[in-house]
């Protein structure tokens, strides 16, 4: 019996890149014969035609599967649900764009056949990224790999394959607020990378703004991590010991080395600036935590799914 592999593609405004990324699919598995696949593309409230390049393959081919969610519930939103209903006996995700070849995905099972439950990819050069981009990815591996408790390589991607026993795993995790890689990144198991250089994007532009990378970073320190917290309470007791000292060194020197040289006024203000200072610190970092209970405790659906469409049989 053919092993059965699922291809999982988050899609966002990609209706000139979904065809080609279906074509290098095929490509792929037409040198492993033994295995069939299927692609899932989860149209995650896409605003061109996304929908309808989907519903013309799924007709065009049985094992074209999609889903249709009712709005835009961000890229871990999709890449999830596509994993809640993949069936086969490995689940790889990628992204629609090309900038993940599918001419890796034989090395992906051959790594699978060999005994890894996790193939994972890691970014040696992305092409057609900026300065800025390429700069702060580093900058959040390296704050990400300080302060929180799973380690990750700079430049991980969420192309990947991951054995049925991990996404069955992974079906089990409830947050909402969540980073897909990390969370793989988290359970373990047998891991192996493949580092790849990423082709610049063909059509469309990429579908995280600068604002949405922002908040799956604070999302991805604030799930992994309870080092701000901490830091919180570090801080308040350094500024404390430094304000103390401070202070004391103001009422010596006013006492008996220059009366008068700070005024009541002047000591009171830098006490309260310390003071001031940790607990406007404390509260930012609590504030995060807080909403992310307040996400978890209202329960609403990861995502709403408004249709699932099944491959047609020729």
């Amino acid at each position: 019996m053919l092993k059965k592999i699922s291809i999982v593609i988050p899609v966002y405004n990609e209706e000139k890149n979904i065809p080609l990324v279906f074509d290098g699919i095929q490509k792929a598995f037409s040198v492993l014969p033994q295995y069939s696949f299927e692609v899932i593309f989860v149209n995650d409230g896409s605003r061109d035609n996304s929908l309808l390049e989907i519903l013309k393959l799924s007709h065009e081919n049985s094992n074209v599967r999609g889903i249709d969610f009712s709005r835009n519930f961000g890229k871990e939103a999709a890449t999830s649900a596509g994993c809640h209903r993949a069936c086969g006996d490995a689940v790889i995700t990628m992204d629609a764009d090309l900038q993940h070849p599918p001419t890796l995905i034989p090395k992906f099972l051959e790594l699978w056949e060999q005994g890894v439950e996790v193939v994972y990819t890691v970014r040696k050069e992305n092409k057609g990224a900026g300065i800025f981009k390429k700069l702060s990815s580093r900058l959040f591996y390296f704050v990400f790999n300080k302060v929180s408790e799973v380690k990750t390589e700079s430049g991980t991607t969420d192309f990947r394959l991951m054995d049925k026993k991990v996404i069955e795993v992974f079906r089990r995790f409830p947050e909402r607020e969540r980073m897909f890689r990390g969370m793989i990144d988290w359970m373990g198991y047998k891991r192996q990378k493949i580092e790849f250089v990423a082709p610049e994007r063909l059509y469309g532009n990429a579908g995280y703004s600068y604002v949405k990378l922002v908040r799956l970073a604070i999302n991805s320190l604030t799930s992994f991590s309870l080092l701000p917290l901490r830091l919180a309470g570090y801080l308040g007791i350094c500024i404390t010991l430094i304000s103390g000292l401070l202070l004391a060194m103001m009422l010596v020197a006013d006492w008996f080395f220059a009366p008068g040289m700070f005024t009541p006024i002047a000591i009171l203000g830098v006490s309260n600036m310390f003071l001031i200072g940790i607990v406007l610190i404390s509260l930012g970092f609590i504030t995060l935590y807080i909403a992310r209970i307040h996400n978890e405790v209202i329960n609403r659906p990861l995502y709403i799914v408004r249709e699932e469409i099944n491959g047609i049989e020729q």
